[in-house]
């Protein structure tokens, strides 16, 4: 039985008469994209056609999921809403704060004692809100969403970038900062330009050692990891139909990486298998009814060039399995050209570790696939030269891994079994040794390979790659390990040769659990006591942010940061996660990790005041103190990937006024409105250039922001000379309310109070 079945079954009564009037007003035949935006329109049935990539549009999203990470900031603000209840159905999952180290059971025990306030915080005000709570071993958000509440054609909002995992199940899932969560928990509309629309025709069917997971490492190519800002990315074709949920799922999933919006596919029989597989017959039966809905028209298909904004076609039959990376996720290298290139660039080429898991691939079919690797591998005698890491996805992925025996043939090559949750994919990995910082070469199944993401060691090079591949690699040691052509040596001396992996894409025998991990929300708890201590270093309330005001002068630079400049960066993880739920102490690795433009160092810029260097966040408290506005100048795409809003809430915090950028990611600018801050960009990229590392900066008509209307910027040099600097913006009228209230919380009680 499906949670939520009711609003499910509601979602669906409205589709039919919704997708309908979206077509005739649109005036042309549909994407599965455009039907479900068009069917979660805040004011119901559409009244006329939005364009793509410049309308703001209101939405009604279905649910919202948040990790634990994020969810601290998220109810922290929520709780200032004034509101007794959600208003549409919320998870909180702890995933995040658990580290490796060891294994499942000492890694999981150690959380809990180090981490309790948090996690009964979190337990708290879920039961005071009606919040469904996922425990801490439960499983990562993700995949606990696909398997639990993700439906086709639904609409889902998810304070983590990687929300967009329940694509696989056809929906158009997003992630967002805790504002914009905050917004829909406390019955408001969310608000997202309408995206433009990228289709992505597959044809063929995968075999042999190419996996879902090389499709979006092949796209990720093409695109790069800003190629599908502001879009949604739909696949369709044949190649589509052939592959699991769950492999779709990790397609999906790793959109967050060409900086997508979201990633969907529609409704098909591989997605009725996999519901029906999960408990959710009434899902399934529900979908059936409504299927021609649930994907997009037939004529879209037939001609995506009439009806996307760019189109790309992958042949399956022709794909070849890819590692990505380092330090980026979208250099892509096909198995087999990694010998040449790995020598050429210096990469270390023999492999160190080997880690499968994470909310990407963490499936049964994708531990059964990198199983019969691994099996092989024990059956041919041979000893995995790297160290093993293995996270399964969910408790009942796990429960039914180790009954289907997966688990014990990883075990037989000395793997470790971490914890159900995030662990090495967002740093949460105590990796023996990295703190000497050598250089090193590990390879993974996970999303991201930012510098210093996995382990903290910023000479680590970390290359992604589908579970399968991950495994083969490991198991020989070497980067440019091919296993369709080369052998490898066994214990006996003789020489072998892996065969093509297998898989299930679900178990033969059903999945099976004992405790799932969730914990329902009590009816009534308007007399929960939701307790923060005022002495706790996890936790602190939220103080409103005061508004920046119409008059910036004499603003000093904080920092100009020098290319890729992630929330990573801006607002690092690891042993940070910590302080998730601390405005202030987080606030001490406020851009810490940003490169600076003056002498390429991180973590020392100058101090106008003194003279003297010191690190970002003492330098901004600095400015603070003395009653001065700072800035943040940054290069492409600035803000990509995790969708945490502290990367927004530390600098806010801090006394940043504005984030002035050559372009944004879509979350981190949508965070800075949220703050009330200003997130522009250059009109002239060069400009960028002009900016020195002692100017002085006024906002020449502020007082005149408008919709459309660009600002002017002095940049005051110190021997006296003045560039003026002219500035975009994207906001709309309700975004310059955020900015002149403080924020867009703020709003939201102004209008609680009326």
């Amino acid at each position: 039985m499906a949670f939520d079945i009711d609003m499910i079954k509601k979602v669906y009564a409205n589709m039919a008469e919704r997708v309908d009037k979206a077509r005739e007003v649109v005036g042309k035949p549909l994407t599965l994209s455009e039907k479900i935006l068009y069917s979660h329109l805040w004011d119901g049935k559409a009244t006329k056609a939005f364009e793509r990539g410049k309308d703001y549009v209101d939405f009604a999203p279905d649910r919202i999921a948040c990790q634990d990470a994020t969810a601290q900031m998220a109810l922290l603000q929520f709780m200032q809403a004034g509101k007794p209840k959600v208003a549409v159905p919320t998870t909180v999952h702890c995933d995040h704060l658990i580290q490796a180290k060891i294994g499942a059971d000492k890694d999981l025990q150690n959380a809990l004692n180090n981490s309790s306030e948090v996690f009964n915080f979190l337990a708290s005000v879920s039961d005071k809100y009606g919040i469904g709570f996922w425990k801490p071993g439960a499983g990562i958000i993700h995949q606990v969403v696909l398997e639990n509440y993700a439906f086709p054609g639904g609409m889902m909002i998810g304070t983590d970038s990687h929300t967009v995992n329940a694509g696989g199940l056809g929906m158009v899932a997003i992630g967002v900062g805790g504002a914009d969560a905050v917004d829909v928990m406390a019955g408001m509309a969310w608000e997202l330009k309408f995206p433009k629309l990228i289709g992505v025709k597959l044809t063929g069917k995968l075999s042999g050692w190419s996996a879902p997971k090389d499709v979006i490492l092949k796209v990720a190519g093409i695109l790069t990891v800003k190629g599908g800002t502001g879009a949604i990315v739909e696949y369709f074709g044949e190649g589509a139909k052939s592959m699991s949920a769950t492999g779709k799922g990790t397609i999906c999933n790793m959109g967050a990486e060409i900086g997508a919006t979201t990633s969907t596919f529609g409704y098909d029989a591989s997605m009725e298998r996999y519901l029906r597989a999960t408990d959710r017959n009434d899902i399934a039966d529900a979908a059936n009814k409504v299927k021609e809905h649930l994907t997009g028209d037939d004529e879209v298909y037939a001609n995506p060039e009439k009806y996307f904004d760019q189109v790309i076609e992958i042949n399956l039959d022709e794909l070849k399995p890819h590692i990505n990376g380092p330090f980026t996720p979208d250099l892509a290298t096909i198995v087999g050209e990694m010998t040449e290139k790995a020598k050429e660039n210096d990469w270390p080429l023999k492999v160190e570790w080997g880690l499968i898991g994470s909310c990407t691939n963490s499936s049964y079919e994708d531990l059964s696939r990198a199983a019969s690797v691994a099996k092989q591998a024990v059956d041919k005698g041979l000893v995995a030269k790297a160290e093993f890491g293995i996270n399964p996805g969910s408790e009942q992925v796990r429960f039914t891994a180790e009954r289907d025996g997966l688990l014990d043939i990883f075990e037989d090559l000395n793997a470790k079994i971490f914890t159900n949750a995030c662990g090495p994919c967002i740093g949460q990995w105590a990796r023996e040794g990295a703190d000497k910082q050598e250089k090193n070469t590990i390879i993974h199944s996970f999303n991201r390979n930012f510098s210093k993401r996995a382990d903290g060691n910023p000479n680590t090079h970390a290359f992604v790659a589908s579970p399968e591949m991950v495994a083969a690699v490991a198991i020989s040691g070497r980067l440019d390990f091919n296993p369709m052509t080369d052998k490898l040596v066994n214990n006996d001396g003789e020489e072998v040769m892996l065969e093509e992996p297998t898989g299930l894409e679900l178990p033969p025998r059903g999945f099976d659990v004992e405790d799932a991990g969730f914990v329902a929300p009590m009816e009534d708890g308007s007399g929960v006591q939701v307790v923060v201590s005022p002495s706790s270093e996890r936790l602190q309330l939220l103080e409103p942010f005061e508004p920046i005001g119409s008059k910036i002068e004499g603003a000093k630079l904080l920092i100009k940061a020098f290319g890729k400049c992630t929330t990573d960066h801006i607002s690092m993880a690891g042993p940070w996660l910590r302080f998730r739920g601390h405005l202030d102490n987080i606030s001490n690795n406020c851009l810490i990790g940003a490169v600076n433009a003056f002498g390429k160092a991180t973590n020392k810029v100058k101090n106008q005041i003194t003279g003297e260097y010191a690190p970002v966040p003492d330098t901004a408290r600095a400015y603070k103190a003395a009653g001065i506005k700072s800035i943040v100048v940054g290069d492409h795409n600035y803000g990509e990937g995790s969708s945490r809003e502290h990367a927004a809430m530390e600098p806010r915090h801090l006394g940043v006024a504005a984030v002035i950028v050559k372009s944004f990611a879509r979350i981190h600018e949508t965070n800075l409105k949220k703050q009330g801050m200003l997130g522009l960009t250059f009109v002239n990229e060069s400009d960028y250039d002009l900016i020195q590392e002692d100017d002085t900066f006024n906002f020449i008509d502020l007082n005149e922001f408008a919709p459309g209307k660009q600002l002017t910027l002095e940049a005051v040099h110190a021997d006296g000379s003045v560039d003026t600097i002219l500035l975009n913006h994207t906001y709309n009228a309700p975004q310059i309310e955020w900015f002149k209230e403080g924020s867009a919380l703020n709003v939201i009680k102004k209008e609680n109070a009326a």
